[in-house]
């Protein structure tokens, strides 16, 4: 045994060096339980700050998991188990590395939680490049933390003080801190720490272009896709779906133009009467919900509804209908073509 490994030798100093990323880590995810349960109780469907509605933000453009969070923004109950199960994840994973208790095996949650916020919300951020920057320094503190371990100030090392034979057991070493129980470290570290970087690479030219250019930024201006437009008898229906924007920020409609091929206004809405479109008319697919408000018709991140219009006082003029559009307050304006 290299005694080197231990009290005062590579491994202890490597993990005392690292504290300052284990404890600011810890906190990064503990916070999200303090955040949820302690400060606000954001765990309540039905309720203003929701965590799954925050979560339905995310789907839009999400890389590779999109199908798993459509599942669960579909399917309320497993959706509200699912948040219940990752706040209480990360309130373990974030103490136990604050306190430096299984080190290596919270750091496999740190990596696992980082990468489901860079697959999942990589791509949002209104100034900077907020939550991939937080997901991919999260996977490399993740490795780095599973390198090290915790040395000093932390209870692995006073478990490997209090029981010398802690020492000799690879599963502790695997799981715990101490010395890498790898026989040659260096490629192990070389390959992790490429492919994480690749990994940074591929997603930050995925989700913003910032490898090669152009940049874009699909948080700043909101965008509708509209689809499946059709007019049947005295109802205008059609499907819309906000994809971009910010998600701290809904697309407030405020008006609706039906027009023919000359571009003439057939039918149009303002935003009085959309602040006012009943709820019967609006079939939301998701938990964050098309709704009226105050002063405009409100469209959330990653909300999809099917919307249904009165047009039975233009009956003459349904066959010259030709395009939709929808108005942003913003002044950003989306057209369909009628089908």
């Amino acid at each position: 045994m290299n005694k080197h490994n231990f009290a005062g030798g590579p491994a202890e100093m490597a993990g005392l060096f690292t504290l300052s990323i284990r404890l600011v880590i810890g906190w990064t995810y503990f916070s999200a339980f303090w955040r949820r349960l302690i400060l606000d109780n954001k765990l309540i469907p039905d309720e203003a700050g929701y965590i799954g509605e925050k979560f339905n933000h995310f789907l839009p453009n999400a890389l590779g998991i999109k199908p798993v969070i459509e599942y669960l923004v579909t399917h309320p109950e497993a959706l509200h188990k699912a948040m219940v199960a990752f706040t209480v994840i990360e309130a373990i994973v974030g103490l136990l590395i604050i306190f430096g208790v299984f080190t290596r095996l919270m750091s496999l949650g740190v990596f696992g939680l980082a990468m489901g916020i860079l697959l999942g919300s990589g791509w949002l951020g209104t100034t900077c490049l907020d939550e991939w920057q937080i997901g991919v320094l999260g996977i490399s503190g993740g490795f780095t933390l599973f390198l090290t371990g915790s040395g000093s100030y932390s209870l692995d090392n006073y478990f490997l003080g209090k029981n010398v034979g802690l020492r000799d057991k690879r599963w502790f070493s695997w799981l715990g801190s101490g010395g890498l129980p790898i026989h040659n470290v260096k490629p192990f570290v070389l390959t992790g720490s490429l492919l994480i970087f690749g990994l940074t690479l591929y997603t930050n030219q995925f989700f913003h272009g910032g490898v090669w250019g152009p940049l874009h930024n699909k948080s700043v201006k909101p965008k509708l896709e509209i689809t499946n437009v059709s007019l049947s008898g005295t109802e205008l229906r059609f499907e819309v779906y906000r994809t971009e924007g910010a998600d701290v920020y809904g697309s407030f409609l405020i008006g609706i133009e039906l027009r023919d091929k000359k571009g003439e206004v057939l039918k149009s809405w303002n935003n009085a009467e959309l602040s006012t479109l009943p709820t019967a008319n609006i079939r939301n697919h998701y938990v964050a919900k098309v709704k009226p408000g105050k002063h405009a018709l409100i469209i959330p991140l990653g909300a999809k509804a099917d919307l249904t219009l009165n047009i039975q006082d233009i009956p003459e003029a349904t066959n010259e209908v030709h395009t939709l559009k929808l108005v942003d307050v913003s002044g950003i304006e989306w057209t369909a073509r009628v089908k």
